[in-house]
């Protein structure tokens, strides 16, 4: 694997290091990064997902940042209401210890927003992958996750934060990216916007890159060729690079834990793919990610 300039660092824009996935070993995690230059993003997606996120960034003040927000899978319970959780929740064990679903609570949301650490609004948006065909629940749930995306887009804007939208469409489609474009543009915000682990088709890219929108990447991209098309057409001053770990680690470590050091071999396929250097790449992702967080 091809060394990097130790004056360069790599961010990774999406991680979960703060999820009990590393609660045995987190510190170790944490040293392997900094050892291989990677600083990183801990992305909330929920409460406690965001509290936890914060508490490392505050720990580890030089290498890591927050954003805290809403995931649409745990999207259950309307914020103006007591009760009804949807079969949307999804509980992941890698994320949460409590399969309690929590409430949506935008001004607790909002004051974690507020801490110095929190670069991003999210991750929030839309994902239709898990939902039912049910007719009436599958209209109620999308509704509710448009609701509480909207309401986290106005906190973003009402913050001057970037947004973090995690987007997933119904298989073979792109449906969700197109709603997620709608959304945006038919409220007329002005937002950084970045799609994370972003799988969209070339038409839809080509709409998305027209509207501004940033995308990251990660460990798939290394083995699968379905993202090839899109990857080439979008700019690289566009493009950040993530691991979303402990999830889908890149192909020499593959079903293992993914964790932030193993983003070099991300960058390296990139580099191939855009037909640039290394050093160009690492050097080109970063400065997007310190222009889009404000770091």
């Amino acid at each position: 694997m091809e060394k990097k300039d130790a004056n360069k660092f790599i961010l990774d824009s999406h991680s979960h290091v703060q999820f009990p996935a590393y609660d045995e070993d987190r510190e170790e995690v944490m040293s392997r990064a900094k050892e291989a230059g990677v600083k990183m993003l801990a992305v909330g997606t929920q409460i406690s997902t965001s509290e936890s996120a914060i508490q490392l960034a505050h720990k580890y003040p030089e290498d890591a940042w927050a954003t805290v927000g809403y995931h649409p899978n745990h999207v259950v319970v309307r914020s103006d209401q007591g009760g009804g959780a949807t079969n949307a929740w999804y509980h992941d064990k890698n994320e949460q210890n409590s399969a309690e679903p929590e409430r949506f609570d935008i001004e607790r949301l909002r004051d974690l927003a507020k801490d110095p650490k929190v670069v991003a609004i999210g991750e929030c948006g839309l994902d239709y992958y898990r939902l039912t065909t049910d007719n009436q629940q599958l209209t109620t749930t999308k509704e509710l996750q448009r609701e509480v995306f909207l309401r986290q887009v106005e906190l973003a804007n009402e913050l001057g934060k970037a947004l973090m939208i995690h987007c997933r469409p119904s298989k073979g489609t792109d449906d969700a990216y197109q709603d997620l474009l709608n959304l945006l543009t038919t409220n007329n915000l002005q937002l950084t916007t970045i799609v994370h682990f972003y799988v969209g088709g070339l038409e839809i890219t080509k709409q998305l890159v027209e509207a501004g929108f940033y995308f990251t990447f990660g460990g798939v991209i290394t083995f699968a060729r379905d993202y090839d098309d899109s990857i080439k057409y979008i700019p690289l001053d566009r493009i950040l690079l993530e691991t979303d770990c402990p999830y889908v680690a890149p192909k020499s470590q593959r079903g293992k834990r993914n964790e932030p050091s193993f983003i070099l071999e991300t960058a390296e396929k990139l580099a191939e793919m855009k037909g640039v250097s290394l050093e160009k790449t690492i050097e080109q992702t970063y400065a997007n990610s310190a222009e889009v967080f404000e770091l």
